[in-house]
């Protein structure tokens, strides 16, 4: 087999260069969301960018967007749920003795 010739691979990069860019770019923010669920950082949210970026050119990401933000849908709704219940407990009156 040839080794492709110059001018052909200066044409696949210039027809794929956005979908090359995009699947850098996303790739990037994926890995740091994900660096960021156990370091110090918004990891929910750049996960879910990466996955918006990469679900412009992939179907893929763009299940997987869905499903992060049901994830983070669910995980709200239980923090508010549990201050309501903090709330709640700090309200009553503490018993008599």
């Amino acid at each position: 087999m040839p080794s492709p010739n110059p001018i052909e691979v200066i044409r696949f990069l210039g027809r794929n260069s956005k979908r090359i860019a995009i699947s850098v770019i996303g790739a990037v923010f994926v890995l740091a969301g994900l660096a960021m669920l156990v370091l110090p950082g918004p990891g929910i949210i750049v996960l879910a960018i990466g996955f918006a970026i990469l679900g412009t050119e992939y179907a893929w990401a763009a299940a997987a967007l869905e499903r992060t933000k049901s994830t983070a849908a669910r995980a709200g709704q239980q923090v508010r749920s549990a201050g309501r219940r903090a709330g709640r407990a700090a309200r009553r009156k503490p018993p008599r003795q």
